[in-house]
């Protein structure tokens, strides 16, 4: 599984804010504001120049960010509260200078805040959607090397920095004008709640308070001291790191067999901060995964050795163990995908006819109807704003027809698999899926764009057979989209963070453009930095081993060319794990919230049958540290432990631009600081001071 932006189950766990308009807020915030004579800025001033400088030193960071998160494991947490955060303090910063000097022109506002935040999760999140650690990679020879099957020139795309970035710019663009012309029936007439996109809003509202700026700048702090002993703590470790299987990173915490195994603490900050930001469920899920696999069936199929599976075989060969553990994986991801699929379109459906059915529409313009739902001052003055800029429906549709007609012509000279008629049939379905997605995801903050992009997988690649190209064809598919619909379902979390902050649509809409434009650029050239700078790139048991590009890889296969690549009794196990996901998804959904929180996510469970254990060791040690610091000071705790996990996370993230530098500059670490048994010790010894 790939934990997309948010902590998203494919897609968001962790939002706890409540439906914005269902009831009277006790204090009105925007009678706050307009006490202290703030007055929103026309939709120019709110695109500022100094945003989008801000936006850009960002993105570059949380790309780098996201980047190591997306090759290492696939969890990316909700980086949008260390966005907003950053943005703030960046801003406020700058302006205080200015005004000291005497010569600041504008004030910052919640707006140009919320454009900041809007454009940098934007430009961020196309290091995920583009597909680096998952669709895209699995394209390359580097992991088409560690799969069995479909190893020809046709089924291989290797990486270049010119065909990424162009096939960014042609498919990333039609997400935003697909759902534009929906943006009052979604945020306005359905009043979904898009929980991310409010908790956001809530965020940037609270710090442009005076109360709220003076708790901002302590959680700035706090998140600068944690960045910074973060950055350090990466540096420090890359002087042991001169050789394989050396450094911090593989003390085996446990003892040398659970290290055998996969269990050992890697002294890893990102993923201690990730696990302080992901609920408790989550951690507990990937170690309940942990255990099952790695602890208990590996251990018992590896004793099958000769009989399930010759043991001739290669560790990372996918017809020996290291099938059962990658095709398991698979079976639960598709079951756990498949459940939520059917579970946020009924949803959908449902939804749609409930409100089309009773008219549960808020009515804007009848005032006098007898029943008009009575709204609160905020939603009165939020609603005026929010239809006063208009997108007009014709720019989106024109918009969306150009881009979709760009891409018919340009998308097969990149990928010749992919005929025009693949992209031509994807592109009139795309809305239709992409308003469900934005739909979906207001109703239950899930974003299914991985779901979606794994659809594709299996019915372009089976279209395009496997004579033609069909994995790298499917592959394609993926990323078209994924992007699609990723896009849409992110600019409506963000039209709802406008809505509720008063930012203009026209800054909301050119702001995620903006990002998205950056995106297409930094995340392409931050991924080649990765990519030229490790020699062992996406291999796996590396430091950057790309697991999900190895997993959709595979997707692709069994697509096209069905099961000959599994082993002897694979195809049992994953019909017994798929089904076991789907049971144990309708148990949640059937005993209830109170009971569910003890049951482990199916999704969650699968991403370490194929990784290992270790970095559940660090995230559910991020969750103990959250856990005693809530029991000693709650108040305190959840104040800054965002702060300080974004700290962490970020830290040892940026880490990586100066180690791969070192790294492309033939600078190596000086010392390999390993662990060895004791009768190993010995003989090392010996060898080494024979007598």
């Amino acid at each position: 599984m790939e934990v997309e932006r948010s902590t998203k189950k494919d897609d968001d766990l962790n939002s706890t804010a409540t439906r914005d308009g269902s009831t009277e807020e006790e204090v009105s915030v925007e009678r706050i504001f307009e006490a202290s004579h703030e007055v929103p800025p026309p939709w120019q001033n709110q695109l500022t120049i100094r945003a989008l400088i801000v936006s850009f030193i960002l993105s570059i960071l949380f790309t780098f960010v996201v980047m190591k998160l997306n090759l290492t494991t696939g969890i990316v947490p909700s980086l949008n509260i260390s966005a907003g955060l950053l943005g703030f303090f960046f801003v406020k910063t700058w302006t205080k200078i200015l005004n000291k000097a005497g010569i600041l022109k504008q004030p910052f506002t919640r707006q140009e805040n919320t454009v900041i935040q809007t454009c940098v999760v934007a430009s961020s999140g196309i290091a995920f959607s583009g597909g680096f650690g998952s669709y895209l990679f699995g394209m390359s020879d580097v992991v088409a090397k560690q799969s069995a099957e479909a190893n020809t020139a046709m089924n291989i795309k290797n990486p270049h920095l010119g065909w990424m970035i162009g096939f960014l710019f042609i498919v990333s663009f039609l997400g935003l004008f697909s759902v534009v012309p929906l943006r009052k029936v979604m945020i306005i007439d359905f009043k979904l709640t898009y929980p991310s996109g409010t908790a956001t809003a809530h965020l940037i509202n609270s710090f442009h308070t005076p109360q709220g700026a003076k708790l901002a700048k302590k959680q700035v702090r706090a998140l600068g001291k944690f960045f910074s002993f973060s950055f350090l703590w990466g540096f420090f470790q890359w002087f042991f790191t001169s050789g394989d299987n050396c450094g911090f990173a593989n003390f085996p915490t446990f003892g040398l067999k659970a290290y055998k195994n996969k269990f050992y603490f890697d002294f890893s900050a990102t993923y201690v901060g990730v696990g302080m930001i992901c609920p408790y469920l989550i951690n507990i899920s990937l170690l309940v995964g942990s255990i099952l696999s790695w602890g208990v069936m590996w251990p018992l199929i590896d004793a099958q050795k000769g009989k399930w599976y010759s043991a001739e075989l290669s560790t990372s060969s996918l017809h020996g163990l290291q099938g059962y553990r990658v095709f398991i994986g698979i079976a639960m991801i598709l079951g756990d995908g498949l459940y939520n699929f059917v579970k946020v379109l009924g949803s959908t459906i449902f939804g749609l006819y409930k409100q089309f059915k009773n008219r549960e529409v808020l009515p804007v313009n009848d005032r006098s109807s007898p029943n008009a739902v009575t709204i609160s001052y905020d939603d009165k003055r939020r609603t005026e704003l929010f239809l006063k800029d208009r997108i007009p429906s014709w720019a989106a549709v024109t918009g969306y027809v150009v881009m979709a007609i760009i891409s018919i012509i340009t998308v097969p000279h990149i990928f010749t698999q992919l005929k025009w008629y693949h992209i031509l049939t994807m592109y009139i379905i795309a809305p239709v899926l992409a308003f469900c997605n934005a739909y979906g995801c207001g109703l239950t903050d899930w974003s299914l764009a991985s779901t979606y992009g794994k659809l594709a997988i299996f019915t372009i690649g089976a279209w395009a057979g496997a004579a033609n190209g069909g994995v790298l064809a499917g592959l394609a598919a993926c990323g078209v989209m994924m992007n699609i619909v990723s896009t849409a379902s992110d600019l409506m979390q963000d039209f709802k963070t406008g809505y509720m902050t008063l930012a203009s649509p026209r800054s909301m809409f050119l702001s995620q453009a903006i990002g998205t434009a950056m995106g297409c650029v930094i995340s392409p050239c931050v991924f080649w930095l990765f990519y030229k700078a490790f020699d062992d790139f996406g291999k796996t048991g590396t430091a950057y081993p790309a697991p999900y590009a190895l997993v959709y890889r595979n997707m692709s296969i069994l697509g096209v060319e069905g099961f000959s690549a599994l082993p002897k009794h694979c195809l049992m196990l994953c019909y017994i794990f798929f089904a076991a996901a789907v049971i144990v998804n309708g148990i949640r959904d059937g005993v209830g919230s109170k009971w569910a929180r003890f049951i482990p996510l199916p999704m969650a469970m699968a991403i370490p049958f194929y990784i290992g254990g270790y970095f559940t060791i660090d995230m559910c040690v991020g969750s103990l540290i959250l856990f005693i610091w809530r029991k000693l000071n709650k108040q305190k705790a959840d104040a800054y432990s965002s702060a300080v996990a974004s700290g962490l996370i970020c830290g040892e993230g940026i880490w990586t631009l100066p180690s791969s530098i070192l790294a492309l500059a033939g600078v190596k670490p000086p010392i390999c600081m390993k662990f060895l048994s004791g009768s190993t010790n010995v003989k090392v010894d010996s060898f080494l001071n024979p007598s």
